[in-house]
């Protein structure tokens, strides 16, 4: 599991900071395209690709993000009534609503599946960066398979523990939360 969650997170990472990357050669481009001193050299580099690119790893990145979302516990719920519940009454709930968004993704990664197997079937390419659509369309299958496992998993987990996954926003990675409150 750790290799996983690990690969999840370097991917994303990768994504973002490449989109980053990719978007500011596109602006500094455009930026130096105007400067009649370095005009002349500038357009002549190709850069046309480059939104077409950061759609593409924008599109995956939120994939991906969405199953680090429920793994971490920070993926979008409306729970109010919910929480307002006694813990054995809530349990059916919390429930529900895991298999229902575990059977939900389960369904768009096997309809995904097959439609980028049919895709990949044809010689459909992107307009500038002119890669197969069935590669930039993987994501669907990929990210809501792992998203239908998360949700799993997280059923599971709260089965056995009764603890939902929780993310505390003044956690900070590599800082103990315990010296933070003493210091405050």
């Amino acid at each position: 599991m750790r290799i996983l969650d690990k690969a999840e997170e370097i991917l994303i990472a990768t994504l973002m900071a490449a989109a980053t990357l990719v978007i500011f050669a596109a602006v500094t481009h455009r930026f130096l395209a105007t400067m009649p001193l370095v005009q002349d050299w500038v357009l002549r580099l190709d850069l046309s690709w480059a939104q077409e690119l950061c759609i593409f790893m924008f599109v995956w990145m939120a994939k991906f993000g969405a199953a680090f979302g429920v793994r971490q516990g920070i993926h979008v719920g409306v729970d109010v009534l919910v929480r307002k519940l006694p813990g054995r009454q809530r349990v059916p709930f919390v429930m529900f609503a895991l298999l229902a968004g575990a059977l939900f993704t389960g369904v768009i990664a096997v309809l995904g599946g097959n439609f980028v197997w049919h895709m990949s079937q044809t010689d459909q390419t992107s307009p500038d960066l002119e890669a197969p659509m069935w590669i930039v369309y993987l994501c669907v299958p990929l990210g809501s398979g792992l998203m239908c496992f998360r949700f799993l998993q997280v059923a599971w987990r709260y089965l056995r523990s009764g603890e939902l996954p929780h993310h505390n926003v003044a956690h900070v990675d590599g800082l103990d939360d315990e010296a933070l409150g003493a210091k405050a």
